[in-house]
């Protein structure tokens, strides 16, 4: 683990990136200049080994400089329809907790942003830092009254620097060959992240989001909102009450029924945020998340939240309840309107939509519990992309749908963890029927 002085400099930020985009262009070049001589295997297994190698070199770089750059590194390695996934593997270490700032420059970065140091504002402040992460870190502290809380701080210049940051990370991104069929969506996709970077880098946002989403589960008993501490916060400093809990990955030590109702659970509220009440807390990074031998699911850190318009849900629900009815027509339909299928390519048979619906959507259309235990849709998944690949030019990344199609894969991972049992099919169903304008298949 690499220690941190400080706040890395605006102008060292771009020498590291610029550094990280020369190199990596340069491996690129090379592999597709070499490829020239090589036979089609040969040329595929070179080009999986440069992916690796840039992808080990991006990871390395990201987590060291942290902030923005490091959120979208956490966000491509759970997207399998971003990158290939021999870049996108080495990024998967940037979900663990990042090495921390020292405590000096956080103690600073309070004194600013309220006036006092936390000495002051506290009557106990722990220097060591409960969780670390890319935009800032937490620490527990006590309040005046008696409360327990953990402060969230930002780390300096992290605001300032994402614009910036970005566009190195985007330039680096091209690199790999992402883009190259569909710049349009990328460069959109990438305007979307810049959007909701900033309300995330905005913590009066997110103290708003926390409120909502108190109100919003209000009626849910087994989901625990903290309280926003508003008299120890700020646009860079977040106090909210401490709730405690067990992390995803103690989970399996918990008895199979008590895994089962979590599971149940986890999901259930995803999709009454997306489906209900279009308001998703949209990053699912499993730090996000803590859990309680009662079945209880606290949740952390409501920067990242996707507000979705009615019509959209609708949509994603239209192209949901198509597959499940094996309506393949009226799937193409959903996903031309939402932008997905891109009406000028090149026609698309109804084997193609066969075979997705038998690799992507097995939960939902598979026996009425499905057994995580047996989960293998994250094997299936990079198949299906790579034998989908001819039709490349029929398809395009849909922006609009993009952070709920990350929602949907990283509560998969979630559940694959620790193994539930849960009746995703009916589960599912129960929502997205409600939410389509499709009628639900009999047959099943």
């Amino acid at each position: 683990m690499s220690e941190h002085k400080g706040p890395i400099s605006r102008t060292r930020r771009f020498t590291r990136l610029a550094s990280m985009t020369a190199k990596v262009a340069t491996n690129y070049t090379r592999e597709r200049v070499t490829s020239v001589f090589r036979g089609e295997e040969a040329t595929e297994e070179a080009r999986q080994a440069v992916h690796l190698a840039n992808g080990e070199l991006i990871a390395k770089t990201l987590g060291e400089l942290k902030g923005a750059v490091m959120k979208i590194g956490q966000m491509a390695s759970a997207g399998a329809d971003l990158l290939p996934s021999e870049l996108s593997e080495p990024l998967k270490a940037l979900q663990k907790d990042a090495p921390p700032m020292p405590y000096e420059v956080i103690a600073e970065q309070i004194e600013r942003e309220l006036g006092q140091p936390p000495e002051l504002l506290f009557k106990s402040f722990e220097k060591e830092p409960f969780a670390s992460a890319s935009i800032g870190q937490v620490h527990r502290a006590i309040t005046d009254d008696g409360r327990e809380v953990v402060v969230k701080v930002q780390y300096p210049g992290v605001d300032q620097a994402c614009d910036s940051d970005l566009k190195q990370l985007k330039f680096v991104l091209k690199m790999s060959g992402v883009s190259r069929n569909h710049r349009r969506s990328f460069d959109a996709l990438f305007e979307e992240i810049r959007d909701r970077l900033h309300e995330e880098l905005d913590y009066c946002n997110e103290a708003d989001n926390v409120r909502l989403f108190g109100e919003l589960h209000k009626d849910d008993d087994y989901i625990v909102v903290p309280k926003v501490v508003g008299e120890r916060s700020s646009q860079r400093v977040l106090t909210l009450t401490f709730e405690g809990g067990d992390r995803l990955e103690e989970l399996a030590t918990y008895p199979q029924e008590t895994r089962d109702l979590i599971g149940e659970r986890l999901y259930r509220m995803s999709l009454s945020q997306i489906f209900v009440h279009r308001a998703v807390h949209a990053d699912p990074n499993p730090g996000n998340y803590a859990f309680r031998p009662d079945g209880t699911i606290v949740l952390y850190d409501f920067g990242c939240v996707k507000h979705v318009s009615e019509e959209v849900v609708k949509l994603f629900a239209d192209i949901i309840a198509s597959g499940m009815n094996e309506d393949y027509q009226a799937m193409e339909e959903a996903m031309v309107k939402i932008g997905a299928r891109l009406v000028d390519g090149p026609p698309v048979p109804e084997s193609f939509y066969v075979a997705w619906r038998e690799d992507m959507m097995t939960p939902c259309v598979s026996e009425p519990i499905y057994d995580f235990a047996n989960a293998d849709l994250h094997e299936r998944a990079p198949k299906r992309l790579r034998a989908s690949i001819k039709y490349i030019n029929s398809f395009q990344l849909p922006v609009q749908i993009a952070y709920l199609n990350r929602v949907v894969g990283g509560y998969y991972d979630h559940l694959r963890t620790f193994t539930p049992r849960v009746p995703w099919r009916d589960l599912v169903a129960s929502y997205v029927f409600e939410a389509s304008s499709l009628e639900r298949n009999t047959a099943w």
